[in-house]
């Protein structure tokens, strides 16, 4: 150590000698780790890479971005809200890249179900009834308040005489439906 021992010493410990300090605005690394690189995460290479994911029982290769996305949806829809709130945020700066109004599907899925599951399904709703509960036979008819609610939905369109019957017949206490003005079957 250099310098003089005592009150009035001008080096010492955490006092370096004045020739060794760094003037202002020398950096105290000069080949150290240059300016801006690695602050920015590696997004692509994490995120773009295929990863398989499986769902009702099908394996199928998805980006891994694309797996972060539904897992983050799948969490938002059981309840947690900051996840389905992070969820819409990235599908709309998704949208935002693909371009406004860009709306068509990349992918179409068709799910073919039993009309059994169907028919339980509305005996549950209560929005249509089994005709004969002691057969093993799934004819149901259609509540009327469910007819009601279909027909006004239409809007201005009409039913042809054929399909206004094959509802009629569908219903199962038709004289409680209020039928539109255009309505002819009875």
């Amino acid at each position: 150590m250099s310098g003089t021992i005592g009150p009035d010493a001008t080096s010492g410990y955490r006092r370096p000698p004045a020739g060794a300090q760094y003037k202002p605005g020398q950096s105290g690394n000069p080949k150290g780790r240059p300016r801006g690189r690695h602050h920015d995460l590696p997004y692509e290479a994490v995120l773009g890479q295929p990863v398989t994911i499986r769902e009702d029982g099908v394996e199928r290769r998805v980006t891994a971005a694309e797996a972060f996305l539904l897992h983050m949806t799948k969490t938002g829809l059981a309840g947690n809200g900051a996840a389905g709130r992070a969820a819409l945020e990235a599908i709309e700066a998704a949208r935002a890249t693909r371009g406004i109004g860009d709306n068509t599907p990349r992918e179409l899925h068709i799910s073919f179900v039993d009309p059994v599951n169907v028919i339980c399904g509305l005996r549950a709703l209560r929005m249509a009834t089994k005709i004969d509960r002691f057969r093993p036979s799934i004819k149901i008819l259609l509540e009327p308040w469910l007819v009601q609610a279909a027909l006004a939905r239409l809007g201005k369109r009409t039913l042809t005489d054929a399909e206004q019957a094959e509802v009629f017949a569908a219903t199962r206490t038709p004289h409680k439906v209020r039928w539109p003005a255009w309505w002819t079957a009875s």
